[in-house]
Protein backbone atom coordinates (compact mmCIF):
# COMPACT_ATOMS: atom_id res chain seq x y z
CA UNK A 1 0.00 0.00 0.00
CA UNK A 2 1.36 3.40 -0.78
CA UNK A 3 1.62 6.53 1.20
CA UNK A 4 -0.91 8.16 -0.96
CA UNK A 5 -3.62 5.34 -0.48
CA UNK A 6 -2.66 4.95 3.11
CA UNK A 7 -3.12 9.15 3.94
CA UNK A 8 -6.19 9.14 1.63
CA UNK A 9 -7.58 6.02 3.93
CA UNK A 10 -6.93 7.93 6.94
CA UNK A 11 -8.37 11.03 5.93
CA UNK A 12 -11.33 8.93 4.30
CA UNK A 13 -11.89 7.09 8.33
CA UNK A 14 -11.56 9.97 9.97
CA UNK A 15 -14.05 12.23 7.80
CA UNK A 16 -16.30 8.82 8.09
CA UNK A 17 -16.05 9.02 11.81
CA UNK A 18 -17.46 12.52 11.98
CA UNK A 19 -19.79 12.64 9.99
CA UNK A 20 -21.70 9.56 11.12
CA UNK A 21 -21.54 11.33 14.91
CA UNK A 22 -22.92 14.47 13.56
CA UNK A 23 -26.30 12.98 13.33
CA UNK A 24 -25.87 11.82 17.28
CA UNK A 25 -24.61 15.40 18.00
CA UNK A 26 -27.47 16.98 16.96
CA UNK A 27 -29.64 15.16 19.48
CA UNK A 28 -27.89 16.41 22.25
CA UNK A 29 -30.08 17.80 25.38
CA UNK A 30 -30.17 21.43 25.74
CA UNK A 31 -29.72 20.55 29.90
CA UNK A 32 -26.45 18.37 29.98
CA UNK A 33 -26.65 16.12 32.57
CA UNK A 34 -23.66 15.24 34.77
CA UNK A 35 -22.59 11.36 35.63
CA UNK A 36 -21.86 10.69 38.76
CA UNK A 37 -18.32 9.47 39.42
CA UNK A 38 -19.10 6.40 40.59
CA UNK A 39 -21.01 5.66 37.17
CA UNK A 40 -18.90 4.37 33.74
CA UNK A 41 -21.01 5.82 31.19
CA UNK A 42 -21.08 4.76 27.68
CA UNK A 43 -19.14 7.79 27.29
CA UNK A 44 -16.23 7.53 29.24
CA UNK A 45 -16.40 3.22 28.36
CA UNK A 46 -15.84 4.87 24.70
CA UNK A 47 -13.33 7.56 25.64
CA UNK A 48 -11.49 5.11 27.72
CA UNK A 49 -11.40 2.39 24.74
CA UNK A 50 -10.08 5.12 22.44
CA UNK A 51 -7.45 5.86 24.68
CA UNK A 52 -5.93 2.73 25.39
CA UNK A 53 -6.05 1.77 21.36
CA UNK A 54 -4.08 5.45 21.27
CA UNK A 55 -1.45 4.23 23.89
CA UNK A 56 -1.35 0.23 22.15
CA UNK A 57 -0.65 2.79 18.43
CA UNK A 58 2.15 4.78 20.20
CA UNK A 59 3.59 1.88 22.09
CA UNK A 60 3.94 -0.79 18.53
CA UNK A 61 4.62 2.51 16.57
CA UNK A 62 7.63 3.26 19.22
CA UNK A 63 9.09 -0.49 19.17
CA UNK A 64 8.93 -0.52 15.31
CA UNK A 65 10.97 2.40 15.40
CA UNK A 66 13.30 1.44 17.91
CA UNK A 67 13.83 -2.20 16.29
CA UNK A 68 13.92 -1.86 13.17
CA UNK A 69 14.78 -5.61 12.22
CA UNK A 70 12.81 -7.25 15.29
CA UNK A 71 9.74 -8.82 15.21
CA UNK A 72 7.87 -5.53 14.82
CA UNK A 73 9.98 -3.66 12.31
CA UNK A 74 11.02 -4.07 8.51
CA UNK A 75 11.76 -7.90 8.78
CA UNK A 76 8.35 -9.12 8.78
CA UNK A 77 7.09 -5.89 6.27
CA UNK A 78 6.26 -3.52 8.65
CA UNK A 79 3.89 -5.36 10.74
CA UNK A 80 4.49 -3.32 13.96
CA UNK A 81 4.17 0.22 11.64
CA UNK A 82 0.66 -0.75 9.97
CA UNK A 83 -0.96 -2.08 13.17
CA UNK A 84 -0.24 0.57 14.90
CA UNK A 85 -1.41 2.80 11.85
CA UNK A 86 -4.88 0.96 11.96
CA UNK A 87 -4.87 0.88 15.93
CA UNK A 88 -4.35 4.47 15.94
CA UNK A 89 -7.26 5.84 13.44
CA UNK A 90 -9.36 3.49 15.15
CA UNK A 91 -8.36 5.32 18.67
CA UNK A 92 -8.91 8.73 17.00
CA UNK A 93 -12.47 7.86 15.67
CA UNK A 94 -13.47 6.76 19.26
CA UNK A 95 -12.49 9.77 20.41
CA UNK A 96 -14.06 11.78 18.27
CA UNK A 97 -17.33 10.05 18.38
CA UNK A 98 -17.46 10.68 22.20
CA UNK A 99 -16.15 14.25 21.38
CA UNK A 100 -19.26 15.07 19.19
CA UNK A 101 -21.64 13.24 21.11
CA UNK A 102 -20.73 14.44 24.39
CA UNK A 103 -23.66 16.33 26.38
CA UNK A 104 -21.88 18.73 28.19
CA UNK A 105 -18.53 20.26 29.26
CA UNK A 106 -14.94 18.84 30.71
CA UNK A 107 -15.77 17.62 34.01
CA UNK A 108 -19.37 16.66 33.68
CA UNK A 109 -18.31 13.07 33.92
CA UNK A 110 -19.36 12.50 29.92
CA UNK A 111 -15.51 11.11 28.75
CA UNK A 112 -15.22 14.84 27.04
CA UNK A 113 -11.90 15.23 28.34
CA UNK A 114 -10.75 11.21 27.93
CA UNK A 115 -12.04 11.66 23.93
CA UNK A 116 -9.62 14.55 23.69
CA UNK A 117 -6.34 12.38 24.96
CA UNK A 118 -7.42 9.07 22.82
CA UNK A 119 -7.55 12.13 20.16
CA UNK A 120 -4.33 13.03 20.34
CA UNK A 121 -2.63 9.86 21.28
CA UNK A 122 -4.48 8.26 18.29
CA UNK A 123 -2.86 11.26 16.14
CA UNK A 124 0.68 10.53 17.60
CA UNK A 125 0.42 6.70 17.32
CA UNK A 126 -0.65 7.29 13.71
CA UNK A 127 1.77 9.53 12.88
CA UNK A 128 4.50 7.38 14.51
CA UNK A 129 3.39 4.49 12.17
CA UNK A 130 3.73 6.39 9.22
CA UNK A 131 7.19 6.94 9.74
CA UNK A 132 7.75 3.71 10.80
CA UNK A 133 6.45 2.98 7.50
CA UNK A 134 8.29 4.77 5.28
CA UNK A 135 11.40 4.32 7.13
CA UNK A 136 10.75 0.45 6.19
CA UNK A 137 10.22 1.77 2.68
CA UNK A 138 13.81 3.19 2.47
CA UNK A 139 15.33 0.32 4.26
CA UNK A 140 13.52 -2.43 1.99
Amino acid sequence: MSVRRLSAAAAAALLGGIGLAAPAAAHASAQPVAASVHDFSLGRLGATSGGLLGLTAVVIAVLALARPTGRLGTANGSLGAMTAIAAGLTGMALGGLVAATADGGLGTGNGLGGAYVALLLGLTGTALGGRAVSRSRRAG
